[in-house]
């Protein structure tokens, strides 16, 4: 059986339009996850020391790490950014 990395493979499925579509429309979702778990790394932190540091559970910081967080509150997400020594910046665009 041949062994297929990430990579290769999402650029193969991203040459089908309406995945392509679907991916783009998820991607803004996931782009703040990537962000948080690249800080929390840099910061040499456990998902539970940042849970500590913010005065959350680890439960908390897994879900945003994951992408599924509901109702996200600045007030938690500059928490979070103060505790990996960043800053939030939120932006609105119009859509296409």
């Amino acid at each position: 059986m041949r062994t297929v990395r990430y990579e290769e493979l999402l650029q193969e499925q991203l040459k089908d339009e309406t995945f392509r579509k679907e991916y783009d429309e998820l991607e803004e979702e996931f782009v703040l996850s990537r962000e948080v778990i690249a800080l929390r790394k840099q910061n040499n932190l456990t998902q539970k020391e940042l849970a500590e540091l913010v005065g959350t559970s680890q439960p908390a910081i897994a879900r945003l790490e994951s992408g599924n967080y509901k109702n996200l509150s600045l007030s938690f997400l500059r928490r979070i950014a103060k505790a990996l020594n960043a800053v939030p910046e939120i932006h609105l665009r119009k859509s296409s």
